[in-house]
């Protein structure tokens, strides 16, 4: 059977989960996104799977799971004051689980690849499993989007969500004690902030994967929105999407991003390499932001919706990718269609394959260590 065959059947098959669901559950509220909470009250691995809903003084809100530590929907006004969901995602828990997918996921041990699944740590070398053309994706095909995080609710605003990711999972050495606390604040942002201690030096490189679409329609594509990255330099990529281990300036090419620049304007330049290479945008920016949670690192602006998003961050990276890889063969929330570039991902992180470049910023984390790591995603009206 081919892979987007197969997709399709587990795409047919999830939605039947969620309608059988939605039919054996009694009329309940929806949330403003439309989602019923019994849709995604289960037990995976045994442990139990909710879905939170935080709300401001605004009337936005957002809804997360902690299957994943995903966030499902997020609802904001856009120019007219008409409260639209800006991410993709689905309706039912049941799809996360049976789709291969990571939508709105928290990622670990390590975001973005690993060359070959191969590190080094205190001197042993580790083999990692590879998912993605020979390399190490995301923390692998079992990454932290698989796992279910225990969720403790702080208030109407805030839910931290912690995982203890033993040693020896996926490969990475050192029991992993990891808390991601999500906040819904007054002034339409999700602070998204992340530790982690662990018992043996490791590598860790946490980050958030929604997949944006600021129209609130996930069935349209991206490429008129207005995209700016705060950063000279990026990080080249060869044909199996991993990092050649050099830095680049974005002077004089499509990863100029410097000042906003429609995505769709020179997406298709497959004569420039990079773009060839990524099917599109799918690389690291070298962030000129220094770490400073209060200088924008990329913003992102509809002119359908109005909604401008903005990014902060503690990161020296971030990783946009445009949904080259969406093919239509995946339904989501209200029935959209997931098509090709019918979304932007903005992933705050340290570099691609860190572990294996010294002179990049480190992703090792010893005992007695904190790894802490912050992003923002704050959302407004743009002009």
């Amino acid at each position: 059977m081919k892979f987007n065959q197969l997709i399709l059947l587990l795409s047919i098959v999830a939605v039947t989960g969620c309608a059988n669901r939605q039919k054996e559950a009694p009329a309940e509220q929806l949330t403003l996104s439309g989602l019923k909470k019994s849709d995604f009250q289960t037990e995976i691995g045994g442990k139990p799977v909710d879905l939170h809903v935080l709300t401001n003084v605004n009337g936005a809100e957002v809804t997360v799971t902690g299957y994943g530590g995903r966030i499902v929907s997020v609802m904001v006004p856009d120019r007219d004051g008409v409260l639209r969901d800006v991410v993709l995602g689905f309706d039912c828990v049941d799809n996360y689980v049976n789709i291969d997918n990571n939508f709105g996921a928290t990622i670990g041990r390590y975001g973005n690849r690993i060359a070959h699944g191969k590190i080094n740590v205190d001197g042993v070398s580790y083999e990692l499993p590879q998912n993605n053309f020979g390399h190490t994706l995301h923390g692998g095909p079992e990454g932290f989007d698989r796992k279910v995080f225990d969720v403790v609710r702080e208030s109407d605003q805030s839910v931290v969500l912690s995982y203890l990711s033993q040693d020896g999972e996926a490969g990475f050495p050192g029991n992993l004690s990891v808390k991601v606390r999500m906040t819904l604040t007054d002034d339409n942002a999700i602070d998204l902030q992340y530790e982690a201690e662990t018992d043996r030096e490791t590598v860790v490189n946490l980050t958030n994967h929604t997949y944006f679409n600021l129209s609130g329609d996930a069935g349209s594509t991206i490429l008129n929105d207005l995209l700016m990255i705060s950063a000279d330099e990026y990080t080249p990529v060869d044909d199996t999407f991993m990092t050649t281990g050099v830095i680049e300036k974005v002077e004089g090419t499509p990863m100029d991003f410097r000042t906003p620049v429609a995505v769709g304007e020179r997406i298709d330049r497959y004569d420039f390499e990079q773009l060839k290479n990524g099917d599109g945008y799918d690389h690291n920016w070298v962030l000129n932001t220094g770490g400073d949670i209060t200088r924008v690192a990329a913003t992102v602006y509809s002119p359908a919706s109005g909604i401008l998003l903005e990014v902060y961050t503690v990161e020296p990276g971030i990783q946009v990718y445009t949904g080259n890889f969406l093919d239509g063969t995946v339904t989501g929330k209200y029935g959209a269609v997931y098509g090709k570039r019918n979304a932007i991902c903005l992933e705050t992180q340290k570099y691609p394959d860190s572990p294996n470049k010294p002179d990049w910023p480190s992703p090792y984390l010893k005992p007695g260590e904190i790894y802490s790591s912050r992003c923002i995603y704050k959302f407004s009206v743009g002009q």
